[in-house]
């Protein structure tokens, strides 16, 4: 049987965009044909170093891939990837999956017209912690998750890379969808707080999230930290784990005869991004329904935008 290489370029090759070109080279399920972005020098860089083209134009783009990573500013992601959908390749999007709810539910609907696939970004559903984690969470009482950036570096004429968008989209919306795929549950009740520090939106919030089966989630975020930190933690009936994302490490603390037991979390470690890329390649040559579908990723930045709706409502 031959195994026949998925065709995908890179659209944006900024800080995130040059890793998707240098793990697709590296894949050999994919032939990376190409990148672009509106930087003609910098998608040059890429493309060299990854052996590949750089297109001038989008349309010449399409043309010669099947699927594509849409690797670009979160306000340009319904006019890039609707138009790549509109030309028929499949795309990977990264998160948030749009600015707004709107362009959210558009980019779904354009997908199912064109039957293609659209797979949205939460890098944290390939982490090898969560694998693990949805092996054992069954039926969570208490989540509580802490997601901690410095903030990002200055870039020449643009906002510091995420900051076009509030906190809530840029970090908390990773934890978000997690607590929505874990919990299964309708949210009943929100409440949140958050200031803009040095951002004209939040740089830091907190949300309480209260579930129809009872559960309920404490969810914090930051990009102005001294100190990088993810981190969950899930308590259930006798069990409570405690999860490093960033060091893919924890432990289990179980309730047994003689008090509570601790047991070290066994994760194999792994690059939860190359995770992420091979399954959409796979998506892609078998026409599988990816892990996070647009639709999942519309659901987590519903979310979003309410708990920042619900923010500024209270602040005002």
């Amino acid at each position: 049987m031959s195994h026949r290489k998925v065709k995908i370029a890179v659209v944006g090759t900024g800080s995130l965009g040059q890793h998707h070109a240098r793990i697709y080279s590296e894949l050999d399920a994919v032939e990376l044909v190409g990148v672009y972005d509106v930087d003609e020098a910098r998608a040059r860089e890429i493309a060299e170093k990854n052996k590949t083209r750089t297109f001038d134009a989008l349309d010449a783009l399409a043309e010669q891939a099947e699927a594509a990573s849409v690797v670009v500013p979160t306000d340009l992601h319904r006019e890039v990837a609707g138009g790549l959908i509109e030309k028929g390749l499949h795309v990977l999007i990264e998160k948030p999956i749009a600015a707004t709810t709107a362009e959210a539910e558009e980019l779904v609907a354009l997908a199912r017209r064109h039957d293609v696939i659209v797979q949205v970004g939460h890098v944290e559903r390939f982490n090898p912690v969560l694998s693990y984690l949805e092996g054992v969470a069954k039926n969570p009482r208490f989540i509580e998750a802490h997601r901690l950036a410095p903030y990002p570096p200055p870039r020449e004429g643009l906002h510091p890379r995420g900051t076009e968008v509030s906190v809530i989209l840029d970090l908390m919306i990773h934890d978000l969808e997690v607590i929505l795929h874990l919990v299964g549950s309708e949210v009943k009740t929100i409440h949140a707080v958050g200031v803009p520090v040095l951002s004209p939106s939040e740089d830091i919030a907190n949300v309480r999230l209260a579930f129809q089966n009872g559960c309920v989630a404490n969810v914090t975020a930051s990009r102005v930290s001294p100190e990088r930190m993810r981190k969950i933690r899930v308590f259930m009936e006798d069990t409570y784990i405690s999860l490093d994302y960033q060091n893919q490490g924890g432990e289990l603390y179980r309730k047994g005869g003689m008090g509570i037991a601790r047991e070290e979390v066994p994760i194999e470690k792994g690059e939860p991004l190359a995770n992420q890329l091979r399954a959409f390649a796979e998506c892609v040559a078998r026409r599988d329904e990816p892990m996070v579908s647009g639709e999942h990723a519309a659901e987590a930045l519903n979310l979003a935008v309410e708990i920042i709706h619900r923010l500024r409502e209270g602040a005002s």
